[in-house]
């Protein structure tokens, strides 16, 4: 028996019921209708696909790599520096973040996972903020797929509507993840993703960020790399390591914890860890600069600039890293003597406090990386004194006594700069890691250039094209040409050897004068040092680079023999007046370099060259260089040649290199008011050549000779490069041909001659006039 109470109950579930049944089939029929509206937009859409199957041949842009002999990376040209790998090359811990930072249940979906579609959905709608429902399956698809359709980040320049883009993006997703495996997959997202600036894949970013692989990241790392992939411009550590440390310890870690892969204790333990990242990778970093832009230039030109930055290339290099260093330090070094030396101080360049700056929270990438004695670092000025200065570098504050500053001849430090400017110094000692001795510094203003070549294959070991790539792009090794004074005298005697002159031939060192010309005042030659020796040797000639016997030289022989000859040894073609004996002519380090290789390699010149060999991506080989062999002269003048040369550094204008205790030879060069030093000179098995100016035709001042300028940096290459031999203790040998005859002079010197043209021979006539048409350089 049912109460009176109870029927308004009844009633009132009967209504709960009736209300419930009709929200559920309002519900039923809004989700069938969703389902159909999205089943047609997935329909309408399907036959709009890119095809799946271009990813069996997965080849994204990869980085252009130039290898140094020893394998050392060199150089890289990429728009985006990436490094494929495959699965097993990512630590597991690695795998691990990127899974659970980005998509929890990437082995679970086939590609999309409607429940967490749903729960971002209503996320974004109570807390109104966008939360991201993307699996990696669908990132991987609007990356690979879809970035046509981007502008900016918005799928505006293509028309897609936000639900167009999704539906395509759901499709793609689906396809993917029909055609290959989660191993595969998460693979080619790896290689994929933007990890921050140009870096692109997991081992770029594993590289840049920590100097190793990425299958050797720790768990900390691993967790800062999956946390830069939400946004990488500003999560990068190299923008703001302290958002990357933020989400790396909030977010990731967590995740890793909720998806089981590491205990919370682990998690503690690497948030607790520091974040270091090894510096900001930049394309300076390179240890050869004008190297590297040389071959790059070639390269564009002959495959183009999108196999250059995308195609992966492997190119085998001729350049020896160790002497590159040595190329480096020795030009470094020298430019800096030469201007402290001439130049004086001159003002810096930048003042903080005039930017407006905080000289306290100032801060430089050089001062992050490992400071040794030696270095060369700058510094900012924080108190000037009346005979001392402070300057800070890092974090540590050091005085800079008088000493430091004497070579200015300045006695106070408020005559050479003031608080805030930024300046260079050098690090002579150290507390510690602390630098604690300092040399004040700055940079050269002068210019120069060295060039190193294997004598037997042309190969280039070394080049250095200015003091700063940075401040000129300008490679003076390769590009500019420059008077080249008495380093054209060995061409000349060439010639005059070939036609019968020997060493000992004499040659009377007086006044002389030639007609120029009409209207042309008389060319008469001088000497460097303005006096006359009267009768002297070939030899002498050559040692003492003596002008009057050189002219007197090639007027004998004939001005256009002489250019002939210097077409030879691959010099530009000069006009022939007399002089051009005394180096008139312009060449380039390079030429003239290569030219001084072909005495000791028994007259033959090889073709300078920097590329070994260039392979593909998948190690197909697309072009190999062999030396280039070029005649210019007999064996047996290149060795009479390169024994003359040889004197040049143990008695004459070279001699300071005979304290090297090498077997060396080569010349001095010197133009008319010290506009260019140069120096080239060559061991049994390598040529190297300086070239020391300004870049604008000016003085380096007086005395800048040569042997003053140039010759102590090719010593100083040279030192190194014998220290780094492991026959130091069995130098090699010059070795001669068979018909080279040996006699001992009344002089001393053990003189070498082509078999029939020893000293009983009759000496040569005194040289006839020829005209000259431009002034004489002065060496």
């Amino acid at each position: 028996m049912t109460s009176a109470d109870d029927t308004p109950r009844r009633t009132g579930t009967r209504l709960v019921l009736k209300v419930g049944l009709q929200a559920f089939l309002v519900l039923l029929f809004l989700i069938v209708a969703t389902l159909g509206t999205l089943s047609g937009v997935l329909f309408a859409y399907a036959g709009d696909l890119p095809e799946i199957s271009a990813l069996d041949d997965y080849r994204p842009h990869t980085i252009t790599r130039l290898l140094a002999q020893d394998g050392q990376e060199i150089g890289e040209f990429a728009t985006e520096r990436r490094v494929v790998i495959g699965y097993d090359d990512m630590a597991p811990v690695l795998r691990q973040a990127i899974i659970a930072t980005e998509d929890g249940g990437f082995e679970r979906h086939f590609g999309i996972s409607v429940s967490r579609m749903i729960i971002t959905a209503i996320r974004d709608v109570v807390k109104g903020e966008r939360y991201g429902a993307s699996t990696i399956t669908q990132q991987l698809s609007r990356t690979l797929f879809l970035t046509e359709y981007m502008k900016d980040g918005v799928f505006a320049r293509s028309g897609l509507t936000g639900l167009e883009r999704k539906a395509k993006e759901i499709l793609v997703a689906i396809q993917i993840e029909k055609r290959y495996t989660k191993r595969e997959i998460l693979t080619m997202y790896a290689n994929q993703i933007n990890l921050g600036p140009g870096l692109y894949g997991v081992e770029a970013a594993s590289r840049a960020y920590f100097d190793k692989s990425a299958k050797e990241v720790t768990l900390e790392e691993a967790a800062a790399i999956a946390a830069i992939i939400q946004t990488p411009a500003r999560l990068t550590p190299f923008v703001n390591p302290d958002r990357t440390l933020a989400r790396r310890n909030t977010t990731v870690l967590p995740r890793m914890v909720e998806n089981g892969f590491i205990t919370e204790e682990r998690a503690r333990e690497a948030a607790r860890t520091p974040l270091v990242v090894v510096g900001q990778p930049s394309a300076d970093r390179t240890i050869a600069p004008y190297f590297v832009e040389e071959i790059r230039k070639k390269l564009e030109e002959k495959y183009g600039a999108d196999a250059l930055y995308q195609a992966g290339l492997r190119v085998q290099t001729t350049l020896d890293a160790k002497l590159q260093e040595a190329a480096n330090i020795a030009v470094d070094r020298g430019l800096r003597r030469i201007d402290k030396r001439r130049g004086g101080f001159r003002k810096p360049s930048r003042n903080l406090v005039a930017e407006g700056r905080n000289i306290e929270q100032f801060t430089l990438d050089r001062w992050d990386q490992s400071i040794l004695a030696g270095d060369i670092v700058p510094a900012v000025v924080t108190f000037v004194g009346e005979s001392s200065a402070r300057v800070r570098i890092g974090k540590n504050e050091i005085e800079l006594p008088r000493a430091a500053f004497a070579w200015t001849r300045k006695t106070s430090p408020a005559e050479l700069f003031k608080v805030g400017d930024l300046i260079e110094v050098e690090v002579r000692g150290l507390q510690g890691t602390r630098p604690a001795e300092l040399m004040l510094e700055q940079p050269p203003a002068i210019e120069g250039a060295l060039l190193a070549i294997d004598n037997r294959t042309g190969q280039i070991r070394a080049m250095v094209g200015g003091f700063s790539y940075i401040r000129s792009k300008f490679n003076r090794a390769t590009q500019a040409r420059r008077q080249v004074g008495s380093l054209f005298k060995p061409i000349v005697y060439t010639a005059a050897i070939d036609r019968g002159f020997t060493p000992v031939s004499v040659f009377i060192d007086e006044p002389v004068s030639y007609t120029a010309g009409p209207n042309q005042p008389p060319y008469s030659p001088q000497n460097y040092d303005r006096k006359f020796e009267g009768p002297v040797t070939l030899r002498r000639a050559l040692e003492q680079s003596r002008n009057i016997p050189a002219v007197k030289a090639m007027q004998e022989i004939g001005p256009g023999q002489v250019v002939s000859y210097a077409k030879r040894f691959g010099l530009n073609e000069a006009p022939p007046y007399l002089s051009l004996a005394l180096g008139s002519a312009e060449s380039t380090l390079v030429q003239m370099t290569s030219a001084y290789s072909a005495f000791v390699n028994r007259g033959v010149r090889m073709t300078p060259y920097g590329v070994i060999s260039i392979t593909d991506r998948d190690g197909n080989l697309l072009e190999e260089h062999r030396p280039e062999p070029h005649e210019a002269i007999r064996a047996d003048t290149a060795f009479v040649m390169t024994n003359l040369l040889r004197g040049v550094v143990q008695r004459g204008t070279a001699q300071a290199a005979a304290a090297l205790d090498w077997p060396l030879g080569g010349k001095t060069g010197t133009m008319d008011e010290y506009t260019d030093a140069w120096f080239v000179g060559f061991d049994p098995n390598i040529t190297v050549g300086v070239w020391i100016g300004y870049d604008e035709k000016r003085s380096l001042g007086p005395g800048e000779t040569g042997a003053s300028a140039a010759l102590p940096i090719w010593i100083e290459f040279m030192r190194a490069y014998i220290d780094a031999r492991a026959d130091r203790k069995a130098p090699p040998e010059f070795e001669a041909p068979g018909n080279i005859v040996f006699v001992g002079l009344d002089s001393g010197v053990t003189e070498a001659f082509i078999n029939g043209t020893q000293p009983q021979a009759a000496a040569p006539a005194e040289p006839a006039v020829t005209p000259a048409a431009t002034p004489p350089p002065a060496e």
